[in-house]
């Protein structure tokens, strides 16, 4: 059976490569399991609820993956993506979280779509590499102040907005020992390192009595708080739509970057550079999407860290099956999940900044017209608390700076009409 549905020895490989592949996947990114709850529940939601949520959503999506398009790549609710529901639509711009939830619905129907009807290519190529690496290093930039700020060793100050907090508290000192860990363990590629960080500051915290202990195993929470809660109708807003493309185009860059990487990495690609079933795939994380929104958690999305089981020999959707699995055994863990601190999920958010952030080596800095644009989307994204702006901003001034730089033809009908509506927002709403 297993032979018919993967294609194993097609594939040369095995159910035990792919097995030991899934529990690699796994280990490198259950550190969702700890981070989703921390955040989401910041905006007044059931933090048990999420946590199921963001188990079933996680098993779901990878479930989907591995039998709609047969690649080892796992799916979760998105870094950067929950933090953009949190902190920019929920307590930036005062919406509920139910309307937050409509939203990455109402996105995820938008990218069904684009997948069914193949846009996703001609949408792609119509923003500049430049601007989509500017995209994702602004939102590592943006994580990196969120985890400076849960560790404590940024806080507000009167005179310059932010300065330098209390780094004799125990929350600081802990966040720093983790983050030096996450790089020790990287370092010396050792599978597991965020989790492992995440379970040894919060050990520690325990211990010096910083936090209290919960548990460990017990019965899941109730989905109940979270789902089917979305509120589909206010996310309809006209003030949401730059909210919803956000998200759209977030998912869109990200999963497509994704794709791309582990495929190329597994030797799925082909020499010309096309990527059998990528449609399938696409559907699949749309999906994944879609009902990660009924659940109660922010866009899911497929994840980088799936080439840490390419790289252990997952080849095919089985690897996927097994991390699914090994979400749903995680159920039970809910206990610990809610013994875990802000300052212990910091130095999670803090490294994956780092991972984000390295995309800015791929910019062309001698092009003013390039350069210009990619440093304000960037900086526009931590210094406004907002994607969304970020996006914007970096549209409009890619579209200027081409322009009055007398090179209007490197622009195209998709980036002027995108740069034209990011301006009247911003002007009416």
């Amino acid at each position: 059976m297993l032979e018919r549905l993967f294609q194993l020895n097609a594939h040369n490989t095995n159910v035990r490569t792919e097995i030991l592949a899934g529990v690699t996947t796994f280990l490198t990114m259950a550190y969702i399991l700890f981070v989703n709850p921390s955040i989401l529940g910041e905006t007044g939601m059931d933090k048990g609820a999420v946590f199921v949520a963001t188990c079933l959503a996680a098993a779901f999506g990878s479930v989907v993956m591995g039998l709609i398009a047969n690649y080892p790549i796992a799916l979760a609710p998105g870094m950067g993506l929950n933090a953009f529901f949190t902190y920019t639509v929920v307590l930036g711009m005062g919406h509920t979280w139910q309307v937050a939830l409509g939203a990455v619905f109402l996105s995820a129907c938008l990218f069904f779509l684009l997948s069914i009807f193949k846009i996703r290519e001609w949408i792609i190529n119509s923003i500049p590499l430049e601007l989509r690496s500017a995209i994702a290093a602004g939102i590592g930039l943006f994580l990196a102040l969120i985890a400076l700020q849960n560790a404590g060793i940024v806080a507000a100050n009167p005179a310059t907005m932010v300065g330098l907090g209390d780094l004799g508290s125990p929350a600081a000192l802990l966040a720093i020992l983790g983050f030096f860990l996450i790089i020790g363990l990287e370092a010396l590629r050792i599978t597991g390192a965020v989790l492992i960080s995440i379970l040894v500051v919060t050990g520690l915290s325990i211990l010096l009595g910083v936090t209290q202990f919960g548990g460990v195993v017990s019965m899941p929470p109730s989905l109940a708080p979270t789902f089917l809660q979305l509120d589909i109708a206010g996310a309809l807003d006209v003030s949401l739509i730059s909210v919803i493309f956000a998200f759209l185009f977030v998912d869109l860059f990200d999963n497509s970057g994704t794709l791309i990487a582990v495929a190329k990495k597994a030797g799925l690609m082909r020499k010309d550079g096309h990527l059998p079933k990528m449609g399938r795939a696409l559907i699949a994380d749309s999906t994944a999407a879609l009902g990660g929104s009924l659940l109660g958690t922010s866009t899911t999305t497929s994840y980088i860290e799936s080439a840490a089981g390419v790289s252990a020999g997952g080849r095919t959707g089985l690897t996927s099956i097994v991390v699914a699995v090994l979400f749903l055994f995680a159920l039970f863990f809910a206990p610990l999940a809610g013994s875990v601190p802000a300052f212990a999920t910091a130095p999670a958010l803090l490294f994956v900044a780092v991972l984000m952030a390295s995309g800015m080596a791929e910019i062309e800095w001698s092009d003013i017209t390039v350069a210009a644009p990619v440093v304000v989307t960037a900086l526009a994204m931590p210094l406004t608390y907002s994607i969304a702006t970020g996006i914007a901003f970096g549209f409009i001034t890619w579209v200027a700076a081409k322009t009055l730089a007398g090179r209007f033809r490197e622009l195209n009908g998709m980036l002027v009409a995108l740069a034209i509506f990011c301006v009247i927002k911003l002007a009416l709403f």
